[in-house]
């Protein structure tokens, strides 16, 4: 999944010091960004105030999106540095290709796990016969310093554990959730997990209290821990917490995001993840001479175009609590 902004910033994340380390309830709303020619996402991470969850860095959702006489997501070959891209689906299919020659469709519940390490470059679309409704999210997960050069690789999970009580079922996506371990391949101690609720359930999650938390709504009408949390939100919980009490009102889908606090301050820009300013200046330069981040075939269209990188040096960003 790509940033298409064409007005990025360079922006500073990660670091202990900005982690709230009690159990808190931060609702997050949304930034509505344009992807693509048809896409409209919902961006809840980065936020105003809070960049990171664990070792999420970056989460988009989108739709539930008519799509019948549209030709959906089309998002051109594109670059990544430093990062794991997860793509999730709800409805609809992604057929996903890469410069490693991956050429994989994914479909709703099936894990689409890319790692970039140095360099990659993938484009994302609607096959061109497709269902009707698209709906999904699309995230990040930086990588640990001593891992952001790890060679490229793509997974594809179609058979992924499952945590179930009264009422909830929730699919381990990445790391491991009350003894389920999703076979996904992981750099830091992390965990996503996609909650479907029944209604009126209600029930108590185990967490783990030394990572820090948030709930994405994805559909219907939840109480997270007794907060409303509506479709396209996100509650950020912090961290200290041995469970999470959830009430659906109605049938309900969410997406648990968790991790320990990434201690390394990283910088983020478009779709690149590195360490300094000259990280990303390099990284920049290298897609635009066509050097490190290989070609994607097949695709019907041409690669994006890095945005200019502001000339502003970096800040160290404040404290958030």
């Amino acid at each position: 999944m790509s940033n298409l902004d064409r007005q990025a910033s360079p922006t500073v994340c990660g670091g202990r010091g900005f982690v709230v380390a009690e159990p808190v309830r931060e609702l997050l709303s949304p930034r509505r960004v344009q992807l693509g020619e048809s896409t409209e996402v919902r961006r809840l991470l980065p936020n105003l105030g809070r960049r990171m969850v664990g070792a999420w860095a970056f989460v988009d959702h989108y739709g539930p999106d008519d799509i019948a006489d549209e030709p959906g997501m089309q998002v051109p070959p594109h670059p990544h540095m430093g990062l794991q891209t997860v793509s999730w689906l709800h409805d609809g299919e992604v057929l996903h290709r890469d410069s490693l020659g991956s050429l994989q469709t994914i479909r709703p519940r099936e894990l689409g796990l890319m790692t970039s390490g140095r360099a990659i470059s993938h484009s994302e679309e609607s096959p061109r016969v497709h269902a009707r409704f698209l709906h999904g999210a699309q995230l990040w997960v930086a990588l640990p310093g001593a891992h952001r050069e790890v060679q490229p690789h793509f997974q594809h999970h179609t058979d992924l554990p499952e945590v179930t009580a009264p009422g909830l079922s929730a699919t381990v996506i990445l790391g491991a959730l009350d003894g389920a371990v999703s076979p996904g391949t992981t750099y830091t101690p992390i965990v996503g997990a996609d909650l479907t609720l029944a209604r009126g359930a209600e029930t108590r999650l185990p967490l783990e209290p030394d990572f820090e938390y948030a709930v994405l709504s994805m559909s219907g009408e939840t109480a997270v821990d007794g907060v409303p949390v509506v479709p396209g939100s996100m509650l950020y919980l912090g961290c200290g917490r041995s469970e999470l009490p959830l009430h659906a009102e109605s049938d309900a889908g969410l997406l648990l995001l968790g991790g320990e606090p990434f201690e390394e301050e990283i910088v983020m820009w478009w779709n690149f993840i590195g360490r300094s300013q000259a990280d990303i200046e390099q990284a920049r330069e290298d897609w635009t001479s066509g050097a490190r981040f290989g070609e994607v075939h097949g695709y019907a269209g041409n690669r994006l175009a890095a945005p200019d990188l502001p000339p502003t040096p970096l800040k160290p960003r404040g404290r958030v609590r």
